[in-house]
């Protein structure tokens, strides 16, 4: 068995629910410690966050990944029991073998091999790891570039091993994602029964043309390299459970995903204008998720796509699409980031798989992006 498909099969057996790492990065870093890395646990509030260092000074390249997963769902429902790894078909099953433990090992055999055979390497490559990417995203890799900010550390290329190929490894590069902000509004009605709704202010009611006036809205027509802005509702709560009451609020839990054509304090404005323009009594609990970001050609672009096209013989698509992950915090950095790793068809599904055959080239690919950048 190989030692990267060894060391998966490792951390998947570890439930590590979110933000609860479960013991993976004490199990990363004994390995990296035994080739030289120098280890720094970056503990906030209940997450767990370890920097792990080889070399030193400029540049910095960092293999940035997690090893909090999201819960399984019915274990009845899987094929296999979801934190016992399966090999079955070609295929790795367990929850976090595709997103990301996978990669996750594939970073530790790469820099071990790389270590090993370039023990003075110019430069300062890294592997950065949180347990708090899947859950709040507060006091994970956000925590750590604060930290990182305070103290000077810097990065010049990030590569995180997300799931981001869609039918083959490779076929999919990530150069950026779009900016995230969510809002959680409360409306405020009056509660009574629903046979005198003259004696009654329904928040629902009052809520429904604003936010369909929202929903309806073409926010742009995109912006070069992301698509067009959108806006999600994910969630309407009101009601006391009986069909006889008008309720006296509303929660309503949106999204937005947008491009570099907008700022966050814009957004935000917009969406009061048009609730303040109907007249509702509301109050709204913004979250900025993070902010959209590019990585625009250069060594890092360059780089990885010629690994992709020589080792996986495919041309990648170089995009922004997809949904947030913590690149999201290093890019504003100063890093360039890409994301780059195995299919991601099977991500927080029941059954979730990687191939092992993929498992199996990312160190080769990992450790030939360090070579190119750092020697």
């Amino acid at each position: 068995m190989s030692a990267v498909l060894e060391l998966t099969q490792e951390l998947v057996r570890r439930v590590s629910l979110t933000p609860d790492d479960a013991g993976c990065q004490d199990l990363v870093a004994t390995r990296l410690a035994a080739v030289g890395f120098r280890i720094e646990r970056l503990p906030f509030g209940p997450v767990q966050n370890l920097w792990a260092t080889h070399g030193q000074g400029g540049p910095v390249l960092v293999f940035l990944g997690h090893t909090d997963v999201v819960p399984s769902g019915p274990v009845e429902d899987w094929t296999s029991d979801p934190f016992v790894p399966t090999l079955r078909d070609g295929f790795l099953y367990g929850r976090g073998s595709a997103d990301m433990k996978g990669s996750v090992a594939a970073f530790v055999v790469a820099m071990e091999e790389f270590a090993a055979a370039h023990p003075n390497h110019p430069g300062t490559v890294a592997i950065l790891l949180t347990s708090d990417e899947e859950g709040d995203a507060i006091d994970g890799v956000r925590k750590v570039a604060e930290h990182f900010r305070t103290i000077g550390q810097k990065i010049d290329y990030c590569v995180t091993g997300e799931p981001s190929s869609k039918e083959k490894l490779g076929d999919l590069l990530r150069v950026g994602r779009r900016g995230t902000l969510s809002g959680t509004l409360t409306v405020r009605g009056i509660q009574g029964h629903v046979a005198y709704p003259d004696r009654a202010r329904n928040p629902i009611h009052q809520a429904m043309a604003p936010l369909s006036e929202l929903c309806a809205r073409r926010w742009d027509e995109g912006y070069p390299e992301f698509p067009a802005s959108s806006f999600q509702i994910s969630n309407i709560h009101a009601g006391t459970g009986a069909n006889n009451v008008i309720p006296g609020s509303c929660e309503v839990v949106f999204n937005f995903r947008y491009n570099p054509g907008w700022q966050t304090a814009d957004l935000e404005r917009e969406v009061h204008t048009v609730f303040d323009r109907h007249g509702l009594q509301y109050e709204i609990r913004w979250h900025r998720g993070g902010e959209p970001f590019l990585t625009r050609e250069g060594p890092l672009r360059r780089v990885v796509r010629e690994i992709l096209i020589e080792r996986c013989g495919v041309v990648p698509e170089e995009n922004t699409s997809g949904g947030t992950s913590d690149a999201r915090f290093i890019a504003p950095l100063g890093a360039e980031v890409v994301e780059m790793g195995p299919v991601n068809a099977s991500i927080h599904k029941v059954d979730e798989r990687v191939a092992v055959d993929e498992i199996e080239r990312l160190p080769a690919l990992f450790r030939e992006i360090a070579e190119k950048l750092l020697l």
